[in-house]
């Protein structure tokens, strides 16, 4: 998805500056039985699958939600990009609605073998820090589990969810995930290549990279430190 290829880190582009010691984790739950509920928010959240999945709702949803924690991995994808992305039929798009405006949103995909893959989830900037995050998180892995009876009807049922996400993440991403009930399956550390994320459909009014790749930086110093080998492979798009 983001032209890593597993032979190394590739050249940087003119808008991009290469974040190094970058922690991405892999995050699983092999039942839904594990899945652990979220207070609910002070006003009701409503969930929509797009049943007629659109790419400029897609791309803007991931520019708003995604921009402010460097999701920058599809800043580069053409109409046709999104277009064959989201018309899949494994893969499912909700929409989250509170207060009468769009929250958040999440993308689902149904992967062979039960594997189903949360590929995006997070909120828009207005609701981030008001206590709509864990029930979002809670929320998007129900559905995941739904796979074959909500959505990907032809699929089959779901035996392991999961997802990835990064040291550029929101500070208490980890923390929600590990509430919700996932645990981490595997952990590399990467040099990973940031386009500008101010290059979105509309400026915004910082660089999220520089605070994120000072954070990433010193964690990776820490486990340099601490005499850690862990293996440095790229990896695809991470969440929020």
């Amino acid at each position: 998805m983001t032209g890593v290829s597993d032979g190394g880190t590739p050249a940087l582009r003119g808008d991009e500056i290469g974040i190094p010691g970058v922690i991405e984790w892999t995050m699983e739950m092999l039942d839904a039985a594990d899945l652990r509920p979220a207070p609910l928010p002070g006003v009701e959240m409503t969930f929509t699958l797009s049943r007629l999945p659109s790419p400029e709702v897609s791309r803007a949803m991931y520019a708003a939600v995604g921009a402010r924690v460097c999701w920058t991995d599809r800043f580069g994808w053409s109409y046709a990009d999104w277009q064959a992305w989201v018309e899949r039929s494994e893969l499912s798009t909700w929409i989250a609605m509170a207060e009468g405006t769009i929250a958040g949103f999440f993308e689902i995909e149904a992967q062979p073998g039960g594997d189903t893959e949360i590929h995006l989830v997070g909120l828009t900037h207005a609701f981030v820090g008001r206590g709509y995050g864990g029930h979002l998180v809670e929320q998007c892995t129900r559905r995941a589990w739904q796979r074959g009876k909500l959505w990907a009807l032809d699929a089959g049922p779901a035996t392991r969810v999961w997802l990835r996400t990064s040291s550029l993440d929101h500070p208490n991403a980890m923390a929600n995930y590990r509430r919700r009930g996932f645990t981490v399956a595997a952990q590399t550390v990467v040099d990973k290549p940031v386009p500008d994320p101010r290059l979105a459909p509309w400026p915004l009014p910082h660089d999220p990279r520089a605070v994120a790749g000072d954070r990433a930086a010193d964690r990776a110093g820490d486990r340099v430190a601490s005499g850690d080998r862990t293996s440095r492979r790229p990896k695809e798009e991470l969440i929020t």
